[in-house]
């Protein structure tokens, strides 16, 4: 199959802000290719948007390697890439800190990332006018405690996609981080390893962002003309002023 259409990659797409982001860009016109580990998932929403799934964990090289080979059988270029896989677990001090958590955030948020950044780069570029989006999150710029697993991956990760601005200057390619705060997701349901309850008290009291927020500024991003770079984009609601403030109605 190849398609006339532009094409964008998004990772991380079988929820969340990588599910709305895929619906949202298929809406502007793009073709979508969806990439995440959950084939049944991915695979229902690519027949829905009229996109291509591609089951591929991002910490693997061989399956970024096979996401590169479907991109070209898709299009011979690629106009847009969403880095938006990735995830926390755990809230645990430093002292006990669990490695094996560590290890996965840093592989899945900042070597995933340069993986999939590196793999498809030179398609971007081959495109004229490529965007890559990389979703990092106010952890990027922020800590707290018990966070230091994840901001430490999360500061790494912007780091790579801030230095890609420089080294790509005079490419045809644009970069613009998204840096959200709360967003009602999976995300706490993944950092707490499946405890519901712990996971809602996350969001309790106050209105967080849903996925489709930030999906809408993406979409608005990758629609902008090729002059104009939106360098990063910090997205929180209303009710949160940092990783640690916030205002929560007492029932």
């Amino acid at each position: 199959m190849t398609t006339t259409q532009r094409v964008a990659v998004v990772t991380g797409a079988s929820s969340g802000i990588g599910e709305a982001t895929a619906r949202t860009l298929a809406e502007q016109g793009f073709h979508v290719i969806v990439v995440a580990r959950r084939a049944n998932l991915i695979a229902a929403l690519a027949e829905e948007i009229g996109g291509t799934a591609v089951v591929a964990d991002v910490t693997d090289p061989a399956a970024v390697a096979a996401l590169a080979d479907a991109c070209d059988r898709v299009a011979g270029s690629i106009n847009v890439l969403v880095n938006n896989a990735g995830g926390a677990k755990g809230l645990a001090p430093v002292s006990d800190a669990d490695l094996e958590h560590w290890r996965w955030m840093w592989e899945t948020n900042v070597l995933g990332t340069l993986r999939v950044t590196r793999a498809l780069l030179p398609r971007l570029i081959a495109s004229g006018d490529g965007l890559i989006v990389t979703v990092t999150s106010i952890a990027a710029f922020e800590i707290y405690d018990g966070g230091a697993g994840y901001t430490s991956a999360k500061h790494a990760q912007s780091a790579l996609h801030r230095t890609l601005r420089g080294e790509l200057l005079g490419k045809p390619v644009r970069l613009t981080e998204i840096a959200p705060g709360m967003v009602d997701t999976e995300f706490s349901l993944v950092r707490f390893d499946g405890d519901r309850e712990r996971a809602d008290a996350v969001y309790a009291g106050l209105t967080p962002l849903t996925a489709a927020d930030i999906a809408e500024v993406i979409g608005f991003v990758a629609s902008r003309p090729p002059h104009v770079d939106l360098d990063q984009i910090v997205i929180r609601p209303r009710d949160q002023a940092s990783a640690t403030r916030a205002h929560r109605q007492v029932p």
